[in-house]
């Protein structure tokens, strides 16, 4: 079956058009592109005029992109920027309405199992050894625990590399009191949400999203970037600690220079790169598997298991 598959998200909008059959995923087309779809929904409670526009206009390339190849089915998923805010049910039917999408707001255990089901969707699915899934967006970060393909523990938080950039980074470089600020506030958001059990039952961790796959991309230098590098790095949380230091010391301006980053991303890359590393203390965990497959593909294989929907 092909299936086309937007994500909408707080940071960024994303295309997969796949074929998905019983041997797995084959991708055919995989776009991406800094939207900021959440950019001051922290705020305001709602999504900004500009921020949609642009959403908009990238939305417009990948119709016309799924429009040239025979797609079986399109579905859209929407999710942190557009559940959080007050004007979401109508970017959804305005979505719907122009393009044509199947689109819809997903709560944030759906966030959850859809990205664990694509991040080990190619992985050993009767392992016995409890992995963490971690899910860095704009404006939440998922994280999941499972093993043999069952998911244990899930939760959606609401730590997110737009969100707390927009909170505690006002200075260019951010300062040292914005950085400790910024960590207490996802480290505390983390405790919350996490119990003991929870945390020290994971033996591995999977990152996925953009966070993750620029981190791989700076260590391995990449230029252009390659997705077959990417999938499968290790990255260690002394290696994580020390591309934090090197990053919060650079303006914006000078980071948008870094090779293997994504300009658009400089912005928000050190709040990525902060999350990520408690995330990983939050566990006891001292390395990370990079993956290119995350909830694009839980979100293309559940359509595909579900044809009449």
């Amino acid at each position: 079956m092909r299936v086309a598959v937007v994500d909408v998200g707080t940071n960024s909008t994303r295309l997969l058009v796949a074929d998905v059959n019983e041997g797995g995923i084959e991708e055919l087309d995989r776009r991406s592109n800094v939207t900021r779809l959440g950019e001051g929904v922290d705020a305001s409670g709602q999504l900004g005029e500009k921020p949609i526009e642009r959403v908009l206009a990238v939305l417009e390339e990948y119709r016309g992109a799924i429009d040239e190849l025979d797609i079986d089915a399109v579905t859209g998923v929407l999710t942190s920027a557009v559940r959080d805010d007050s004007n979401g049910r109508q970017f959804t039917d305005l979505v719907n309405q122009r393009f044509g999408l199947n689109a819809h707001t997903i709560d944030g255990d759906t966030e959850a199992r859809l990205t664990f089901l694509g991040a080990t969707a190619q992985r050993d699915a009767g392992g016995p050894e409890p992995v963490l899934v971690v899910d860095i967006g704009g404006g939440s970060t998922e994280m999941v625990v499972g093993a043999g393909g069952q998911v244990d523990f899930h939760v959606s938080t609401q730590a997110g590399v737009v969100r707390q950039s927009e909170r505690h980074v006002h200075t260019d470089p951010p300062a040292h009191d914005e950085l400790e600020q910024l960590a207490a506030d996802v480290r505390a958001v983390f405790e919350s949400a996490t119990p003991a059990a929870a945390t020290t039952a994971a033996r591995a961790a999977i990152a996925v999203a953009g966070t993750a796959t620029s981190c791989a991309a700076i260590g391995l230098e990449l230029d252009p970037y390659d997705p077959a590098r990417v999938e499968g790095h290790v990255l260690e949380l002394g290696q994580l600690e020390l591309l934090l230091a090197r990053l919060a010391a650079m303006t914006t301006s000078e980071r948008r220079q870094v090779t293997g980053l994504h300009p658009d991303r400089a912005p928000t890359i050190v709040a990525g790169v902060v999350i990520l590393i408690e995330a990983l203390r939050r566990f006891g965990l001292d390395a990370v598997t990079v993956s290119e497959r995350d909830i694009l593909w839980g979100a293309a294989l559940e359509r595909a298991r579900s044809p009449g929907a």
